[in-house]
């Protein structure tokens, strides 16, 4: 049997936190054994929002490139490839933008909210608006069965299966599968400050490449319980980043219970939750920094990684857009 299309990828506008180790890597790391993944290095959605800033975009391809191999992702098993050399993509794109109105797209709740947190107003640049159309277009070009997203993305894979719904409905048999949203059971992880999002510009995520100190004084920084002012009163566990990350990360479940126990009746300091976080942590991110300098020092291997799968992408997502638009009776020359 013919393994499930995975497609998932990141946008290339900084290297990559814990926070996408903790909400993304780590499964894409399990599930390249079972599925055929294809990881996006996403730069042309990048710019849907990031349009004066091309420089950065373009300096991102392999930073984002340098943490997926850095944490275990393997091109032998997993195809890395560059959304803006795949001509098929921006070619769909624009074919489901007949499928979908204005309308349906503004009331995406995933949009909706975007564009609230970025303060556009009505100067929402078309390209944003558009995403959930260019999103469905990745998925399918790959045809994709499963994607991972957060479960504020859920709303953008029900969009991509209507328009799915629409383009086998006029093509009057199944063209395009459907895609099912995999959504990991930790939630996104919080910034360091207690913030909903962590995000690198906002100072407030620890890197994946992140040297001995950053880690410690991240660690040191975090948002707590502000009304555990002595080591003798109770604390609160909901909404401590400290025990949010003791979650995603300490493998010892019973500790962390243990911990939370302690710090819920009191007579336990941040100081010696903090201090057991950052071993963790330190001891999960040395090697990946170790490797990810590696693959850094040799820049030319990684972009020979990323070129060989984006030919394999371009393959592939061609032979897609051609089987799409003929299913449709476009002209054929």
């Amino acid at each position: 049997m013919s393994r499930p299309v995975i497609l998932t990828g990141d946008r290339t506008t900084g290297p990559l936190h814990i926070g996408h180790y903790a909400g993304s890597l780590k499964n894409r790391l399990a599930l390249q054994d079972s599925h055929r993944q294809f990881l996006l290095l996403a730069d042309t959605q990048a710019l849907t929002d990031n349009a004066d800033d091309i420089g950065k975009v373009r300096r991102n391809v392999l930073e984002v490139a340098f943490d997926y191999l850095a944490v275990g992702i393997d091109p032998a098993k997993t195809t890395i490839c560059l959304q803006s050399h795949l001509p098929a993509l921006a070619e769909l794109s624009m074919l489901y933008l007949n499928f979908v109105t204005v309308a349906r797209l503004e009331r995406n709740p995933t949009i909706k909210d975007e564009i609230r947190a970025r303060g556009f107003g009505r100067d929402i640049p078309a390209g944003f608006l558009c995403y959930p159309a260019a999103q469905a277009a990745d998925i399918t070009a790959f045809k994709a069965t499963v994607v991972p997203v957060g479960e504020d993305q859920a709303p953008l894979i029900e969009q991509c299966n209507e328009i799915v719904r629409r383009i086998n409905a006029s093509a009057g048999r199944e063209v395009l599968p459907e895609a099912q949203a995999l959504i990991p059971e930790a939630g996104r992880l919080p910034g360091i400050d207690g913030r909903a999002k962590m995000s690198k510009s906002g100072g407030n995520a620890i890197a994946l490449s992140a040297g001995p100190d950053e880690i410690r004084a991240a660690v040191r920084a975090m948002f707590t319980d502000p009304d555990h002012l002595r080591i003798e009163d109770p604390g609160r566990i909901e909404g401590n980043v400290v025990f949010t990350y003791l979650d995603a990360f300490d493998p010892d479940r019973e500790e962390v219970a243990r911990l939370k126990d302690h710090y819920r009746r009191g007579g336990l300091g941040d100081s010696v939750v903090k201090r057991r976080l950052e071993e963790i942590l330190q001891e999960l991110l040395a090697p990946i920094r170790t490797r990810r300098a590696d693959y850094a020092a040799d820049p030319g291997e990684v972009l020979r990684i990323v070129a060989e799968g984006t030919g394999a992408a371009r393959d592939l997502t061609d032979a897609t857009k051609q089987e799409v638009m003929e299913a449709l009776g476009l002209f054929r020359l």
